[in-house]
């Protein structure tokens, strides 16, 4: 269990300039053919359509999750004199590793067209058949449902599933600096190294020495700028929508029985709803980038112009679809609408919001699935940060909306359609700019 490799292994990491394994075991699943499909998947799925440098993959997050785990423990067991068991310390690394690894391409957008679910894929290739679950049975023939259930968040320790999911985890302080850093912002730098040092284990929890109180502050301000400004992005949003219109157009051609130029048998099983973990396993971003430019060819008018949309970045236009301001007769008449000047609005037309994204600021309640931060008072006791902290106080549990209606304006200009019509359409959008 305890192997160590007789030299270090060390990887150049821009973020946290190296990232250390001595392992044997660490060094084994780095290796696995599933794990090394994650350089294959971006982090960020669109954003480098916004942000050009955002072309930076899951593998070098999960890198990157796994060394502020290890740091995690080093910190525990240097300066507390805490220390996990061996076999819950290569729990905690392997969780921190392989939390990723069940996302498909253009993760977001996959999942909402094909109904599934990252964290079951993961479940699914930690006790699968895989490299991944050969090497973790070399612990023990249970370890690979342990990691399983750390990253499920149902291990019987709480203490080690709050290291890898809670509200202040080494998932969350790695994408923040690694998001940032590839995107080329500035909002979600954060002291990190701080942090790290006001760490404190618990039995059933990680929680912050009180004298922490501001790196955490300025911890959660990041992720609250890093939504807003990079993870929402208007036009990360449009070449989002875009995509799950071309997935939904390949689907819909599929299985009313069109016949593709190029047969597109990654996607069967997806569009037939019986995708084997095999076939889930061959998926990646390239491929879909290689049907995508087939498509841009294809003799379905729809399919083509999506794809070659996506492909060169014309993307849909957006008007403000407030909550309350765009009714579901308002949008049934702009449907309409788009029907008569021969635009379908199944495929080019899209409503997004955030709230349909995994990404959240600040709950200061526990609901079972977030685990409020909690910080370790001078007499022993715990309070709830946002209690303390009047910055936290004032975004914890706000739900902001951002709905968004997307659209081809090109295809309304373009001097085809009827102009009466076209000015409706602009009206009647225009209202709720």
């Amino acid at each position: 269990m305890a192997e160590r490799l007789r030299e270090e292994k060390v990887f150049k990491d821009p973020v946290h300039r190296y990232i250390h394994v001595r392992d044997q075991l660490i060094w084994d699943l780095i290796g696995a053919s599933e794990f090394q499909r994650l350089r294959r998947i971006r982090q960020l799925g669109t954003s480098y359509v916004t942000f050009h440098g955002a072309e930076h993959s899951r593998f070098n997050h999960s890198l990157g999750v796994y060394e502020i785990m290890r740091r995690i423990l080093g910190q525990f067991g240097r300066r507390l004199s805490f220390s996990f068991s061996e076999e819950e310390r290569l729990l905690c690394l392997s969780a921190a590793l392989l939390h990723d690894i069940g996302h498909g391409p253009y993760s977001h957008s996959f999942e909402k067209v094909f109904h599934t679910e990252h964290e079951e894929w993961t479940r699914r290739i930690l006790v699968g058949n895989t490299q991944v679950n050969k090497i973790l049975r070399s612990v023990s023939d249970d370890f690979p449902w342990k990691v399983a259930a750390v990253i499920g968040k149902t291990y019987e320790n709480p203490l080690v599933t709050s290291l890898i999911s809670s509200q202040i985890d080494a998932d969350r302080m790695d994408y923040l600096l690694r998001d940032t850093y590839y995107t080329g912002t500035n909002y979600g730098f954060f002291d990190m190294e701080r942090i790290l040092r006001v760490l404190r284990p618990l039995e059933d929890k990680v929680v912050v020495k009180h004298t922490g109180m501001h790196a955490v502050e300025d911890y959660i301000v990041a992720r609250y700028q890093m939504y807003w400004q990079v993870y929402f992005h208007r036009v990360t949003r449009s070449a989002e929508v875009i995509l799950r219109k071309i997935f939904e157009r390949a689907r819909d051609l599929y299985r009313a029985g069109y016949t593709f130029n190029w047969r597109p048998a990654h996607f069967i099983p997806l569009f037939e709803q019986n995708i084997t973990l095999e076939e889930y396993l061959a998926l990646d971003e390239p491929t879909v980038m290689f049907y995508m430019n087939e498509w841009c060819r294809e003799k379905d008018e729809i399919l083509c112009d999506l794809s070659q949309r996506f492909m060169n970045r014309r993307l849909f236009k957006y008007v403000e679809y407030g909550e309350k301001v765009g009714s579901v007769e308002w949008k049934r008449e702009v449907d309409e609408l788009f029907r008569s000047v021969g635009i379908d609005p199944t495929y080019y037309l899209g409503v997004d919001s955030p709230s349909d994204l995994p990404y959240d600021v600040y709950r200061s309640g526990d609901d079972g699935d977030r685990t409020p931060i909690y910080l370790l008072m001078p007499d022993g006791k715990l309070e709830e940060l946002s209690r303390r902290s009047v910055i936290v106080e004032s975004i914890s549990g706000k739900r902001r909306y951002d709905h968004k209606l997307y659209y081809p304006l090109d295809l309304l200009d373009d001097g085809t359609r009827d102009p009466n019509t076209v000015r409706e359409i602009k009206r009647r959008l225009r209202v709720h700019q």
